[in-house]
C-alpha cells in the first residue's frame, strides 16, 4: 500500500509518500506560497539533489495537483500514476473531545472537525482545505483519514484536564486541557518500548517534544496520563516564541498599561515570547548556544529557564505515577541539543537518572545515554510523526475492507 501523508498549512503543504510494504519513504516535499505565486520543493531519495521550482498555485487544490505531477514525472516521480496512491493521510491538529484515535473521512468527521474550528482556527481551517482539495483532485474512491494531534491525550482522566473554572465554561465551551503533539509522543513512547524489551503496558514513560513548540507528557501502560499543553499550544513549557504557562493576570494588566487589546497581548505571548522574548536574540535554540559562547546572559538566563521548566515537569510526572522507567527526549532540540539533555538531568540521582557524559555527545540518533547503573533510563529517540499517520492510515484502510 502506498500512503500519502499530507500537513496542510494556511499557505503551505508538505507531504510525504510511503510505501508501507517496508515503511519507506518514496518521496517527500514542500509546496509553499500558496496563494501568492507557489514553489515548490521536491525530495526524490534516489537523487542526490533536489527539485525546486516556481509552480502557480492559486489555492491547495492547485498544490496537490502540482504534488501528484512531481511524483508521476518520469525524470523526478516515483509512481506511474495517480492510481498507485492508495490513500491519503492527513495530519489534523485538533479534534477536540470527538476524536480519541485516528478516523476514515466521511461527512460528519468533516462537520467534527469543522466544529473544533474555534478551538484551533489557524490550523483545523488549513487541515481541512487540505482534506477538501485531496477530494477535488484525486476523487471520492481514494479512502482519506484523519489522523489528531490532540486524539492520544484523551485517555487523561478528569482531574488531569479540566481547568478550576465554573464548570459551566467546560460544557458550554468545552475549555479544557486538550494537549498536542500527540502522535510523536505515541511513536517515541512505543519505540521506548521496543527499546527497553519490555511491553509498554508495564512502563511508565516521560517523554520530552522539545523544539520550537515542546510538550511533555506522562505515558502509564501506554496511554497519557498528563501533558504539558493545554486548552491551546501556548500553555506549559516558555518555547521558541510561546510564553508558557503565565499568571493569567498578566494579560489585562498589559492590556492597562500597555494600552493593548486582549488579542494583541495573546499575540506577544505567541509570537514574541519564549526564548526570544527573553534573549532577544532568537527563537532558535541554536543561536542561543553562540550567544552564550560570546557571553550574552540573557541568552544563557533563556535557556537556563526552559532546562528548570523542563525539569519541574518531569519531577511532577515522576510523583504523579509512583515512578519512572525511562525519559524520552525527541524533536529538534530533544534530540541535538547535548546540553538542554545534561541540564535537565543534571542533580536528580536520588531518582535514578543519570545521564554519561560521553553517550549524551551524541546527537540526532536513537540510543540510550544513561549510565549503566542508573534505575531509570533516558533515552533519545527521533521522532517520525509522518509515519505514524501513515500507519495510522493503513490499519483504518485495512480495517473498512
Amino acid at each position: 500500500m502506498n500512503v500519502l501523508v499530507i500537513n496542510a498549512g494556511s499557505s503551505s503543504l508538505k507531504y510525504q509518500l510511503f510505501n508501507m510494504d517496508n515503511k519507506a519513504v518514496l518521496a517527500k516535499g514542500l509546496c509553499e506560497r500558496i496563494g501568492i505565486d507557489g514553489r515548490l520543493t521536491h525530495t526524490n531519495p534516489n537523487k542526490e539533489e533536489k527539485y525546486k521550482a516556481d509552480v502557480p498555485m492559486k489555492d491547495h487544490a492547485d498544490a496537490i495537483r502540482a504534488v501528484i505531477n512531481i511524483l508521476v514525472d518520469k525524470e523526478w516521480g516515483v509512481i506511474e500514476s495517480m492510481s498507485e496512491i492508495d490513500a491519503v493521510g492527513h495530519r489534523v491538529v485538533h479534534g477536540g473531545e470527538y476524536f480519541a484515535d485516528s478516523v476514515l473521512i466521511n461527512d460528519e468527521v468533516i462537520k467534527a472537525i469543522e466544529a473544533c474550528v474555534p478551538l484551533a482556527p489557524l490550523h483545523n481551517t488549513a487541515n481541512l482545505i487540505g482534506i477538501s482539495a485531496c477530494k477535488d483532485v484525486m476523487g471520492e474512491n481514494i479512502p482519506q483519514v484523519a489522523v489528531f494531534d490532540t486524539a492520544f491525550h484523551q485517555t487523561m482522566p478528569p482531574e488531569h484536564y479540566m481547568y478550576a473554572l465554573p464548570y459551566e465554561y467546560y460544557e458550554k465551551y468545552k475549555i479544557r486541557r486538550y494537549g498536542f503533539h500527540g502522535t510523536s509522543h505515541k511513536y517515541v513512547s512505543q519505540q521506548a518500548s521496543e527499546m527497553l524489551g519490555i511491553p509498554i503496558e508495564n512502563l511508565r514513560l516521560i517523554t520530552c517534544h522539545l523544539g520550537n513548540g515542546s510538550s511533555i507528557a506522562a505515558i502509564k501502560g501506554g496511554k497519557s496520563m498528563d501533558t504539558s499543553m493545554g486548552f491551546t499550544p501556548l500553555a506549559g513549557l516558555p518555547m521558541g516564541t510561546r510564553a508558557g504557562n503565565i499568571d493569567p493576570a498578566i494579560i489585562s494588566f498589559l492590556c492597562d498599561h500597555e494600552h493593548k487589546h486582549a488579542d494583541e497581548i495573546i499575540d506577544v505571548l505567541n509570537k514574541k515570547s519564549g526564548m526570544l522574548g527573553i534573549s532577544g536574540v532568537s527563537s532558535d535554540f541554536r543561536d542561543l548556544d553562540v550567544a552564550i559562547e560570546e557571553g550574552n546572559k540573557r541568552a544563557k538566563l533563556a535557556k537556563d529557564m526552559f532546562n528548570l521548566s523542563v525539569k519541574k515537569i518531569i519531577g511532577s510526572y515522576i510523583a504523579e505515577m509512583g515512578g519512572v522507567d525511562a525519559i524520552v527526549f525527541t524533536a529538534g532540540v530533544g534530540e541535538n541539543d547535548r546540553s538542554v539533555r545534561w541540564d535537565v538531568c543534571e542533580h536528580m540521582e536520588y531518582l535514578g537518572i543519570k545521564v554519561d557524559p560521553e553517550k549524551n555527545k551524541y546527537r540526532g540518533r536513537q540510543m540510550d545515554i544513561s549510565v549503566d547503573y542508573a534505575r531509570v533510563r533516558v533515552l533519545v529517540i527521533p521522532t517520525n510523526e509522518e509515519l505514524v499517520i501513515a500507519e495510522d492510515t493503513q490499519r483504518l484502510v485495512n480495517e473498512a475492507k
